[in-house]
């Protein structure tokens, strides 16, 4: 069976899930279709680029590919959630984070100036900042909104505005950990990753591969640390103006 029939044989679940979107009601089903024709076309589009960018040496070069990423994180973060100033908000959110444990891993000499290493690790760590980030803020609105009443109690008493909002920034701090942490407690035993199973099966290590994989773990459980924090901070004294 050819990969290209595989491929339209597996659209079938995308059908599964428009299918239950509409009979649910959910109101789904055209993001779905067009996000899934959309991811198609991108990849297709990576996998020729990526044939450019792994032979890219010069850092800056490679740093500004993770910079058009953030960019377009910001874009996608920016519709998925409305809010005040939202578009500052996701932009430094995200790129802060980002940065930040790129940053580190590059220091470190745990990542090295390479495309193939910086740039999917890099991919991997903006992507989960975006995730992190519309779950956080999504969270932020939800809980602000249902605790309205008791937010302004607290202001009205003289509790400093930060504090006033501290249990709905713990909540949304909580909530995007939560679906990482389910993937770092069951890493190995349910979920199998794909860069450690690849890495093994081209030969390498299986120390190495672990250990590669692990990194990619702690980054992923920092950067939604620091992207929740990054986006209720700089959000909280606007996020009344959103709901």
């Amino acid at each position: 069976m050819s990969v290209e029939y595989k491929f339209l044989l597996s659209y079938v679940l995308i059908a599964i899930a428009v299918y239950l979107s509409y009979k649910e009601k959910v109101g789904l089903e055209k993001e779905i279709l067009i996000n899934s024709i959309r991811a198609f076309i991108q990849l297709l589009i990576l996998g020729y680029a990526l044939v450019f960018i792994l032979k890219l040496t010069n850092p800056l070069g490679l740093f500004g590919i993770l910079f058009a990423m953030v960019i377009f994180a910001t874009y996608t973060a920016v519709k998925r959630v409305n809010i005040t100033d939202g578009l500052k908000t996701a932009f430094l959110s995200i790129f802060l984070s980002s940065f930040i444990i790129i940053g580190v891993l590059v220091i470190t000499q745990v990542l090295s100036l390479k495309a193939n290493e910086l740039i999917p690790i890099g991919g991997m760590i903006i992507g989960n900042a975006l995730n992190a980030y519309t779950q956080t803020m999504e969270r932020f609105k939800s809980d602000v909104k249902n605790n309205i009443d008791l937010i302004e109690n607290f202001i009205a008493l003289g509790v400093p505005l930060k504090e006033a909002f501290r249990l709905q920034i713990k909540n949304c701090i909580t909530a995007a950990l939560i679906p990482i942490l389910n993937n770092l407690q069951t890493l190995g035993i349910i979920w199998i990753p794909g860069i450690t199973a690849g890495m093994v099966l081209a030969g390498a290590n299986p120390i190495h591969a672990v250990f590669f994989q692990l990194v990619i773990m702690f980054s992923m459980v920092a950067v939604a640390v620091l992207t929740s924090y990054f986006g209720t901070n700089l959000s909280y004294k606007k996020i009344l103006w959103s709901i």
